[in-house]
Order: C-alpha cells, then structure tokens, then sequence
C-alpha cells in the first residue's frame, strides 16, 4: 500500500490471516526497537473498547514509545445505519484521536493490525487510503509472512481494577447488535454502572436510533458537562440538532467538534454542510476546503464544493469539481447531474445533455427533477419535440402536488432560458404543454 508515505506514528499492518498479522506486526515492533533501543514498549487497550474511552489513549511515559495494538479493526465493528453511525466507532475519528495524543507526546508511535474482511465492513477508509489513512504507514501482509525471527517483548495491558471494564464490555456488546431496541436496552443497562461521558455519549446514540430525540439531548449535554474537550460529545450533540432542525447550534456544535479535533474531516464536512443550509456559502466553503485538506478524495467534499462554487459563480471551479467527482465514483449519477447544471448555467447545452443522460443510466429511481432538466437541456440544443417527450415522461408518475411544483420551476427555468436565447427554436409548444398542466391542475 503507501509504506513509503507519512509520517511515522501510525504503523497499521492490514491482511487477511490474523495471526499472520500479529506476526508481522511482532516483526514491525522489533524493527521500530532497534530503531529506538530506548523506548517503551506498551500494550494500547482492547480495540473493542476503544470506542467508549476518553481518552483513548492511555497515559504515555516520558521518551520514546511504541503502543502496540492488535486487532484494532475490532474499534470499528458498529451494525447500526451509516447516518446514525455512532462517531467514535468510525476509523477515521479514532485514529484521528491517536494521532493528536500520540504528536501531543512527541516521541510516540502505534502499531497497529486490521483485518481486511473486517475493514471492508466496517472502515473502507483504512482499504481506500482516504484522509488520515493517506499519510498513515499502512502496509499489506500476504501470505508467507514469517514470525519475528527473535522474541518481542510485549507487556501486557494494564489490567482495569474498576468497573469501567465491565462498562465497555456491554457499551461494545451494544453496538455489535442488528436491533436498535437491543442496543438501546444495553446502552441503559451500562449507564446504570455508572454516568460516565463515554456511557452517555453511547447511550446519546442509541437514543437517536429510535427517535429519543429528548432523551439524546439530555444524555449529551450532561456528557458535554463532564468532558467539555471532548470533539465526539460536540460532534454527536450536532447531529442532534440537525435532526431538530436546529441550524445554528448545530453549527456551533461542529464548529467545536472541529476546534477540539481538527484533523476529523467529518467534523469540517458537516459544519460545511449545516453553514450551507443556513446560506453562509462563504463560510461553508473554508468549512469544505478544510475537510478537503484532510480528505482530498472524499466524493461528497469535492462534490459540496462544486455545489458551492456554483452558487457563488464560480463556474469553471464548479466544474472542475464535478469532474473530479465523476472521477472518484464514476457511478454516482449526482455527479453527473450536478455537472450538467454547472454545463447548463455556462450555456454548453450539448455537453449538458451529454452528462444528464450519463447520470440517468447510472440513476434506478431515474430523478422526475433531473429528468425535466434533461428536457430543458435537449430544448435549449434544438431538439423540442424530444424535450416535450422528456418532460413529459418525467413528470408522468409524479404525485399531483409534486408534479405541479415541479412543473412551474421548470417554466420559470424556461423563461429564463428564452431571455437568454430569445431566438430559441420550439420553446413554444414546451411552454404551452407547461401551461396547459398548470391550469389543468389550477
């Protein structure tokens, strides 16, 4: 993979063999002693707990040291749904967190193995190489990976006198669980071991799962009460806004998240994001840019740039974008549409229709709303009675009210391409069809 890449204080060893890739990560540890006689050699805790520690790095001693961790994908493995997808169980904001403690130290480095089945379940990222993973030493062990030729010396983690252990042990059964009610029941069976912000953050998330939007807040907020600096609390109590429709402390709430952790790109991106929806496009922007820098292959960052680009004018940088997006995931049929927009407002009309019909084949539901914007665009290029038949096969299936106020922005969008093109061929029988649905309909 990118070995040669980054600097060294993550090393993750990812295969398919698990004791193949202890192996290697053994052999790994005994390179980075030799390269450090003088360092410390400690065990990181259980990756299964990790996402429900704060801090989740231990306490580090003083010069160099070399945390070992095996089987870190077991942080990651989370069966809820991506959008309700507890923080602290994704790769990108746990790893983003060691790395902040292990360059706060200074002289400490993780070495970590992922196995690969699990990875592509759970952490795409990792496989992907995007964001912290770019820079990250990852490596690929293949079969025929020997054992460490000599011994390594690897202590054992400190063993957790008190009951946070059995805290964990329920918080990573929880989120191992197909059924949100499961989850939840888990989650409050935690708590009552103790009111702690990492049982209330995850407890905060099953409540969300089941629609406990009163009780999410609640749990958040005293979290937020015993962890201030903590950027899952801020990160999470944002989504809980969102989901109240409350734009401004969700900003706030990203925001934070962001200030606390900065090299999370999901913070930036859905500060980016909420800034947006509350039409602070300039802001937004810095917001994506942000995340860009930490995630320069992120699909749905390159494509919120080219949204606002466009907004702001900025219409070739809208299309680069776009086509940067179509290069990242070929399939994804909004980055088509959306660069047949930005072709649209430049007045390339063939090479719009050209992308419009790209994202239609790579479209199932095939979008009523892009469908009409196919038709202007085959209008605008001299083609009426194919436009007609476009729109007309667009809107066909449409619920009455959807189709009425869809069909009346494509008017409007109409009358603002004739102005453009007043000697435009055929927009006439277009619009009389438009206006002949609308009274129907009056």
């Amino acid at each position: 993979m990118n070995a040669e890449r980054g600097p060294s204080r993550l090393f993750l060893l990812v295969g398919d063999d698990e004791p193949r890739l202890r192996a290697a990560g053994q052999a790994r540890l005994l390179e980075l002693q030799r390269e450090r006689p003088q360092a410390h050699v400690i065990t990181a805790p259980p990756a299964m707990h990790w996402p429900f520690l704060y801090p989740v790095c231990p306490p580090l001693p003083a010069g160099p040291v070399i945390v070992w961790a095996d089987a870190a994908h077991r942080a990651f493995e989370n069966h809820q749904t991506s959008n309700t997808r507890l923080v602290t169980t994704q790769a990108s904001y746990l790893m983003a967190e060691w790395d902040a403690s292990l360059a706060a130290h200074g002289h400490a480095c993780l070495v970590a193995t992922v196995q690969r089945g699990p990875a592509a379940r759970h952490a795409e990222e990792i496989l992907r190489l995007r964001g912290i993973f770019a820079v990250a030493r990852i490596e690929e062990v293949v079969d025929g990976v020997a054992a460490s030729p000599e011994p390594v010396v690897i202590p054992p983690a400190k063993a957790d006198a008190t009951s946070g252990t059995v805290t964990r042990d329920i918080l990573a059964a929880a989120f191992r669980e197909a059924d949100p009610a499961a989850r939840l029941r888990l989650c409050v069976e935690a708590l009552g071991h103790g009111r702690t912000a990492p049982a209330l953050l995850a407890a905060a998330s099953a409540c969300q799962e089941v629609n406990d939007l009163d009780g999410a807040a609640r749990d958040l907020d005293e979290a937020i009460a015993l962890a201030p600096a903590w950027a899952a609390l801020r990160f999470e109590r944002g989504k809980a806004w969102l989901r109240l429709d409350h734009m401004e402390e969700a900003a706030t709430a990203f925001q934070a998240a962001a200030d606390r952790l900065p090299s999370f790109g999901g913070a930036w991106g859905n500060l980016g994001a909420t800034l947006g929806e509350l039409d602070r496009p300039t802001e937004a922007l810095t917001a994506f840019e942000q995340q860009l820098r930490i995630d320069p292959d992120n699909p749905q960052a390159v494509n919120n740039l080219g949204v606002l680009t466009r907004e702001l004018g900025r219409l070739s940088e809208s299309e680069a974008a776009f086509r940067r997006v179509i290069e990242l995931e070929p399939n994804l049929a909004f980055g088509h549409y959306n660069l047949g927009h930005t072709l649209f407002l430049q007045g390339r009309y063939q090479a719009a229709t050209t992308a419009y019909r790209q994202g239609q084949a790579r479209d199932p539901g095939r979008s009523p709303v892009q469908g009409s914007r196919l038709a202007l665009c085959r209008l605008a290029t001299g083609d009426a009675a194919g436009a007609l038949a476009e729109l007309q096969r667009a809107t066909g299936a449409m619920p009455r009210d959807g189709r009425r106020q869809l069909l009346a922005d494509t008017s409007a969008i109409l009358w603002a391409l004739v102005t453009h093109k007043p000697d435009l061929a055929g927009w006439q029988q277009v619009h009389d069809w438009l206006n002949a649905e609308l009274l129907k309909r009056a």
